[in-house]
């Protein structure tokens, strides 16, 4: 289906905006009845034949569902606001594949994007520095290759993860648990409209008045993973909404990574749990690029000539060429933050300037086997 009739979109958001009607039970009704506009035009006997809830009966024809479906209607018909159904064309195919896709999505931007190879970042809302700055520095570098970066528009990692993109003019992609007419976390209005200018886009599943609730983050969650090729944990606690994530790409086939950090610190449980239960240990933008073997990470040809002419006369890379640095030394050297040197290692890793040897970065002629 690429097209949807009028009266089939209002009848699928009135489906969509009955209380107690998720995935599983909406596509129940589209299968048993063929369509949205003849399961609402059916007896309420038939939907309890099928084991439709009463109060999902009850609401079919009530005034609230029908302005609900109207005020979806209407926001669509402004520029760059979109609603998507599962068998549209534009709705994403990684999704698609999914158990329990989402029926309806809305989504504010550029829905093309969606299809776009996607790596989510996500992780402790109350990250420290240094994870904040690795997720910038992670995000930059996959942006700037061709890779959209999703999160969830949370706080700590999630915001890092955005900005990251954003900062390189890339692309992101904000999975949010309330509805769209709401931003969550407040602070995060003008984050939200950097996305949508920069050519990313704002998503959810959930009506859109739809205030912050916890259950909503987990099923936003699942749409995260759904949409990437893999997820990278930065920090996380062993209670993180992080962890629910990353449970939910390993059961959607997706990759999981995750970022060790010190044995001392209480964020970086969450990621040494997933690494003894089988997720990919990173260190670089390399590794993610190792694990997916298929996907490349290509700059613009003129983009990566400027890198490449860059590189060759860097101070950081001067600094390696005397001897092999680690981090700390290297931002000792160099007076730049930690944030920027991260992030030019993994640039200088990519074109193949440097490579890594445990906690020591060495100089090596790009063209260097």
């Amino acid at each position: 289906m690429t097209q949807c009739s009028p009266a089939e979109l209002e009848a699928r958001l009135r489906l969509h905006s009955l209380p107690d009607i998720g995935p599983q039970r909406f596509y129940k009704l589209l299968k048993v009845f063929s369509s949205a506009c003849s399961a609402l035009s059916a007896p309420a006997a038939a939907w309890q034949v099928i084991g439709m809830p009463q109060s999902s009966i009850d609401a079919r024809r009530s005034e609230t569902v029908r302005e609900q479906a109207l005020l979806a209607l209407r926001w669509s018909e402004q520029a760059q606001q979109h609603v998507l159904l599962h068998d549209m064309s534009q709705y994403p195919a990684l999704l698609k594949e999914t158990a329990g896709a989402p029926p309806v999505l809305f989504v504010k931007g550029n829905p093309a994007i969606l299809e776009q190879p996607q790596i989510a970042i996500v992780g402790s809302r109350r990250a420290t520095r240094p994870s904040l700055d690795t997720a910038q520095s992670f995000a930059r570098s996959l942006a700037k290759g061709g890779f959209a970066v999703t999160s969830g528009l949370a706080l700590g990692v999630d915001a890092a993860a955005h900005q990251g993109a954003l900062d390189v003019q890339g692309v992101t992609i904000a999975v949010v648990g309330t509805g769209l007419n709401q931003v969550y976390p407040a602070r995060h209005r003008s984050l939200a409209q950097s996305i949508v200018e920069q050519g990313g886009a704002l998503v959810s599943e959930l009506a859109l008045q739809s205030a912050p609730h916890a259950s909503h983050f987990p099923r936003r969650n699942r749409i995260i993973s759904g949409l990437s090729l893999g997820v990278l944990v930065v920090e996380a606690s062993p209670s993180s909404g992080s962890l629910i994530t990353a449970r939910l790409a390993a059961e959607q086939g997706r990759e999981v990574y995750a970022i060790p950090g010190s044995i001392h610190a209480p964020g970086a449980r969450g990621c040494h749990q997933l690494i003894r239960d089988g997720a990919t240990l990173i260190e670089t933008v390399g590794d993610i690029l190792e694990s997916l073997q298929g996907w490349q990470l290509t700059a613009p040809a003129e983009q990566s000539a400027v890198q490449q002419s860059l590189a060759l006369h860097h101070p950081l890379l001067d600094l390696l060429k005397v001897q092999p640095l680690d981090v700390d030394a290297l931002v000792d050297l160099s007076e730049l933050p930690l944030s920027e040197v991260l992030a030019l290692l993994t640039d200088f890793e990519i074109a193949g300037n440097v490579s890594r040897e445990g906690s020591l970065w060495l100089y090596r002629n790009a063209g260097q086997v």
